[in-house]
């Protein structure tokens, strides 16, 4: 049948991949399984346009083996779309789950139409969000490391009774000032210690590469206006941009709020209209990024010093929505907190809202494939 449209669902893993093939509107896919290598795969493209009518198209669910295989597809001139997995549907009563059915339900549902599409992210910037990621790893690492110290130093009944703040340096030399009665005690001090340097050290490397790559294209411009908000300085930018990557495809702010999980879940029907905590759908990483942005907004409006050089040479619309936000976004917590709504659910409503305000700032960014 010429110009009959190819559907075909990949069920990719780490070893295998799954395919299941339907030409235009046949009942039964034609399934078979091959190797997940590049030679593998080149050979899946010719037997797709040899036994194809028309234009091919395929879909694989997006997971821990990532857009190798779509980029390798769209090299060969084969259109893939990358769909998320929990946007997938699923029928109630239907309790058996193979790789084979998995591949067949794909293809299935690609030509229904009753997938969604994820924006695969170009190669430079997956590796620019890989970096955001290693750095916010290395943080967590530093939180554990630090943490291990302090417990131990709570379960030997050790308190720091100084002015400051644990971990500055008066704190760290109170630490390498204390005596033990066992040399295991002192060894373990040492190694939390020595642990602790060295993802500060990390941490001080990955924060100088992103403040490079923030001043390189396409990175500049977005994330140069991102740090004329409050609450956003480099660190926050370059997270939003490498994550997001392209906000082009949010239609309007409610679209960039729902995809950040920060809209609240809803349950109605008939009469009755419930809705429920947020739906935590989407990227989590910006959306925690973001509420930790939003506490800024608990003081009173004002530009200081800082902020002041941020804005400093940038748009004038930009700031003027920068400025905007942070007087509404403002008011608005206070009122929250006066209503004695919990801190933390205004702070994650706050977040929402600045999300809109961010999504208005880049709508004149034009980010371009590095």
């Amino acid at each position: 049948m010429k110009n009959a449209i190819t559907y075909v669902g990949l069920d990719a893993h780490k070893k295998d991949i799954y395919v299941a093939m339907l030409v235009d509107h046949e009942r039964v896919p034609v399934t078979w399984q091959l190797a997940n290598e590049p030679q593998a795969i080149r050979r899946l493209v010719r037997k797709l346009e040899r036994e194809a009518a028309g234009p091919i198209r395929c879909c694989y669910e997006a997971g821990p083996c990532g857009y190798a295989l779509q980029r390798q597809l769209t090299t060969e001139r084969v259109r893939c779309d990358v769909v998320a997995p929990a946007l997938i549907p699923r029928k109630p009563g239907d309790h058996i789950k193979t790789n084979r059915r998995d591949a067949r339900k794909l293809a299935e549902l690609l030509r229904a139409g009753l997938l969604t599409e994820v924006a695969p992210p170009t190669a430079a910037d997956e590796a620019v969000r890989d970096l955001a990621r290693a750095r916010d790893d290395v943080r967590e690492d530093l939180v554990r490391a630090r943490h291990r110290l302090s417990k131990l130093l709570l379960r030997r009944g050790v308190h720091f009774a100084g002015p400051q703040r644990a971990w500055s340096e008066a704190h760290r030399r109170w630490v390498r000032s204390l005596t033990w009665d066992y040399a295991a005690d002192r060894r373990v001090v040492d190694d939390y210690l020595l642990a602790i340097e060295q993802l500060e050290a990390r941490r001080i490397e990955f924060d100088a590469a992103l403040e490079e790559i923030a001043q390189t294209e396409p990175y500049r411009q977005p994330i140069a206006w991102l740090r004329c908000f409050r609450g956003i300085d480099t660190l926050t930018a370059v997270i939003i941009v490498a994550e997001l990557h392209d906000f082009r495809r949010f239609h309007s702010a409610r679209a960039l709020m729902a995809y950040l999980g920060l809209v609240p879940s809803e349950h109605s029907s008939g009469e009755h209209a419930r809705r429920g905590r947020i739906t935590k759908a989407g990227n989590a990483f910006v959306r925690r990024v973001l509420i930790e942005a939003a506490w800024h907004y608990q003081h009173r409006p004002s530009v200081g010093r800082v902020l002041r050089g941020r804005q400093a040479g940038q748009p004038a619309r930009v700031i003027a929505i920068a400025d905007r936000a942070q007087q509404r976004l403002c008011r608005r917590f206070r009122r929250l907190v006066v209503e004695r709504k919990p801190t933390p659910k205004v702070a994650v409503a706050i977040a929402r809202e600045l999300a809109g305000f961010i999504w208005a700032a880049l709508q004149d960014s034009r980010p371009q494939a590095a």
